[in-house]
This record gives structure tokens, C-alpha cells and sequence, in this order.
């Protein structure tokens, strides 16, 4: 039996012997912009909804639905704002910051990217850009919360400068963790 192949035919000398593709990926960076236009509200709407949809736990305690019906809320221009990632168009990660009461003091809220986007640098981006924002609104810090079990999530915000502090209102999971860190 003959095993070779008819010249013109078959794997160029130096190609490699598996069958996957040699083009390298490309990763496109997002577009991280202000939603400013009700499309941008409804889409960050669905972003801030399937956060809580891949939750292991109910926000109610938030009064989730009623922020999602008065979207910005407290998120509105002069002291707040969403922020969308764009990747080919779409929105596919979100974040906003409000302010949090307490003068010179902020909020960041709702990081989300859709799983299929995360590990490419989206989240990062994001969070660096609402803390760009929130220094242009003037605010001195920041502060978040989230849970023991979002290791990525915590990692990325220590990244970032934060700091694990003390409960700066009632969060009733008993694995909450809050953070702050200075602008």
C-alpha cells in the first residue's frame, strides 16, 4: 500500500502535524462607554439582571427590582454613572457607582461581565474606568461589597487597591465582604 501523497498535497515541509488552525486569536479590547440612551439602560438592565440571575443567593434585601425599574436611580448624573462594555458593538460587561451617602464618599456596584467574555481583561477595564469616573465626580473613595466565595472578583478589586474593611451598612449574608479604597 502506498502511503504517500500525490505531490501539491498534504502538509507543507516545517507545518505542524496536529489539525488546528495556526492564525493566532484575536482578542478584541472592549469599548468602555457611559450609557447614556434608553438602549443603554435596557442593555445595562439585562447585564445587571443576569448578574443576579448567576448568583447563589437572592438580593432582595437590595430592593433589586424597584433599582432596576427607576434605572439610573442612583446611578443618574451629576454624582453617578453606568458604564458598558462594548466588545463588536455589544454590550457585553457592566458596572456604576453612586454615591453612597456619606460626603465625598462612593459606591462601586454591579461589575458584571457575561461568562463567555471573562479572562480577556474586561473586568479590569471596567473597574478601572468607574474609578477614573468616580475620581472626576470628585469623590475622595470608594467602597464595595461582595462575597468570600468571588475570589476572582476580590483578587481583581485587592488589584486594584483595595483594602478588606469593616461593614459600612447591613448586609445580612454572613460570608459578605466589603472593601474601600482612596481616590
Amino acid at each position: 500500500m502506498n502511503r504517500t501523497r500525490p505531490t501539491g498535497q498534504g502538509r507543507p515541509p516545517g507545518a505542524p502535524s496536529h489539525n488546528r488552525s495556526i492564525a493566532p486569536s484575536v482578542v478584541s479590547m472592549p469599548e468602555v462607554r457611559p450609557a447614556r440612551t434608553d438602549a443603554d439602560l435596557d442593555a445595562a438592565r439585562r447585564l445587571f439582571r443576569a448578574y443576579v440571575d448567576g448568583l447563589d443567593f437572592a438580593l432582595d434585601f437590595q430592593d433589586f427590582e424597584a433599582e432596576m425599574e427607576a434605572l439610573p436611580g442612583p446611578y443618574a448624573p451629576p454624582d453617578g454613572a453606568i458604564l458598558l462594555a462594548d466588545v463588536h458593538g455589544e454590550p457585553v460587561g457592566v458596572v456604576a457607582v453612586r454615591p453612597l451617602g456619606e460626603e465625598d464618599v462612593c459606591e462601586m456596584k454591579r461589575l458584571y461581565v457575561m461568562p463567555a467574555h471573562r479572562g480577556r481583561g474586561i473586568g479590569r477595564a471596567l473597574a478601572s474606568a468607574i474609578i477614573e469616573k468616580a475620581r472626576t465626580l470628585g469623590y475622595d473613595a470608594m467602597r464595595l461589597d461582595t462575597v468570600a466565595s468571588m475570589t476572582a472578583a476580590r483578587r481583581l478589586y485587592r488589584s486594584l487597591a483595595f483594602e478588606e474593611r469593616d461593614a459600612y451598612y447591613h448586609n445580612p449574608l454572613p460570608n459578605a465582604v466589603y472593601m474601600e479604597r482612596a481616590l
